[in-house]
């Protein structure tokens, strides 16, 4: 391939990956050679390729066959010249990230900004429009979509949390997407925990450290993803800390995401901790059946697009919906995989074809919970022995704890309930359904209630 082509290649990925991500992470590239399908490209810093490789790697590799390159991967080298321009790339991409100017000066005119959002490549899918709502995650999208208002909120910061595949990071890129479009004026910065860490750490380096503060305490939004990454980094915690109070006092909103609550982030700082704590935070809870089967009818409908020919026959959802529990992104790529594979072999999507096609993902999702852990489980969390949870004892600080433990056996496992019974000191299957119903009568009204039964769940689940 030649420069001439690779030019061409450049062009083609400004306008499909926007100017912001062009600049930040395609112009430092430098093409070198292409030999036996395998394209090498010279960069500044290892951490820029392992990033390129990462986030555009795919469609660097399509724009290229599209000028008739035959390759097949590609792969990034540092040369041993790039520490004499790692402080211009540095300065690259902190210009990239916001002016060096004061806050007030960009509200000024009222246009739209051109660096708006460039920390991180936006996934043009994950909009409000997009985003499935169910009870699990009701709170966490309402949230959202107040601070994606741009107006003033009473909670700041605003930490979302919760496991893979529940909708944070969708959530997180539809608010980059809507302050984009309602309010072109604010100057807003959504990255990653390891781009903060990264920036930090090319600040001291290069020994921009002021430039570094200024960039990031001129944003009137700033938007963290996976803040956990940062724990146990004593001298990132420092400056994010600092960071984050200079924000909070001048009264510009603050995001972060993370996989677990601020309180449960194992090394990251008290005072740390606190800050997060003081806002708004929101747990994404795991899904539940009607919300798995809600994001699978909105993702048929482009599948059906893609694949108008395939027939599906009733059930099929509600199955992979009910089977398929733990993860969003598992489910979603279950439903991809199966439409792919039923215009393979030119057949309906049936359920014996979604078995046989699904088989690994079904068994990996199987649940393997015992009556047993869901005891021990029950028990430790209501701080009261298992034999007197198990026992005869009708005493309402064992009988609730008991009823919690029958209703997650129905809920968690397959065992009938004159087994579940069994387990609980030889009781009959009604006294079972009696604690069953009453458990689901409580949650309805017991808000105490409903909060141990979903942190049992996800412990268990986990």
């Amino acid at each position: 391939m030649t420069q001439e082509q690779w030019g061409e290649v450049q062009q083609a990925l400004l306008k499909t990956v926007g100017k912001n991500n062009f600049k930040t992470w395609i112009e430092p590239l430098e093409f070198d050679s292409l030999s036996e399908g395998v394209a090498t490209f010279n960069v500044p810093t290892s951490f820029l390729g392992n990033y390129v490789k990462q986030n555009f790697g795919e469609v660097i590799l399509y724009q290229m066959t599209t000028v008739g390159a035959d390759v097949k991967r590609i792969q990034f080298h540092v040369p041993a010249t790039a520490n004499d321009n790692s402080a211009k790339t540095a300065k690259q991409i902190n210009q990239t990230a916001a002016p060096l100017t004061s806050p007030k000066s960009h509200h000024d005119t009222g246009a739209p900004r051109d660096d708006v959002l460039p920390g991180a490549p936006l996934d043009p899918r994950f909009t409000f429009d997009s985003f499935i709502v169910g009870k699990p995650n009701e709170l966490a999208h309402a949230a959202a979509k107040r601070v994606a208002e741009g107006g003033p909120v009473t909670f700041n910061p605003l930490f979302l949390y919760g496991g893979v595949g529940l909708g944070k990071t969708h959530l997180m890129h539809a608010i980059a997407h809507e302050l984009q479009a309602r309010r072109p004026d604010l100057n807003v910065l959504y990255l990653s925990a390891e781009q903060f860490m990264y920036r930090f750490v090319q600040a001291l380096r290069d020994r921009k450290m002021m430039d570094f503060k200024e960039i990031f305490r001129s944003v009137d939004v700033l938007m963290v993803d996976d803040v956990q990454f940062i724990a146990g980094k004593d001298s990132t915690q420092e400056e994010f800390f600092h960071t984050f109070n200079a924000l909070v006092d001048q009264q510009r909103q603050i995001i972060i995401s993370a996989d677990r609550a601020p309180g449960e982030i194992k090394d990251l700082e008290n005072r740390i901790k606190s800050r997060l704590q003081c806002g708004l935070v929101v747990d994404l809870h795991p899904t539940d059946y009607e919300l798995r089967l809600g994001i699978l009818q909105s993702k048929v409908a482009g599948q059906r697009a893609q694949y108008p020919e395939l027939a599906m026959a009733d059930g099929v959802l509600e199955f992979l919906a009910h089977r398929i529990s733990t993860n969003v992104r598992v489910l979603e790529g279950a439903l991809t995989r199966l439409f792919a594979f039923a215009s393979l072999v030119g057949r309906e999507i049936t359920l014996e074809l979604a078995q046989d096609c699904l088989a690994d993902i079904l068994r990996a999702s199987e649940r393997k919970i015992t009556i047993e852990e869901i005891q021990r489980k029950v028990s430790e969390h209501y701080n009261i022995r298992l034999s007197d949870m198990i026992g005869p004892k009708r005493v309402r600080s064992f009988a609730r704890p008991r009823q919690v433990a029958m209703f997650l056996c129905k809920q968690l496992t397959s065992r009938s309930l004159p087994e579940i019974g069994r387990r609980f000191g030889g009781r009959d299957h009604t006294t079972v359904m009696h604690g069953v119903r009453k458990i689901e009568e409580l949650r309805q009204q017991d808000a105490q209630i409903e909060e141990d039964i979903e942190l049992l769940r996800r412990a268990l689940e986990a």
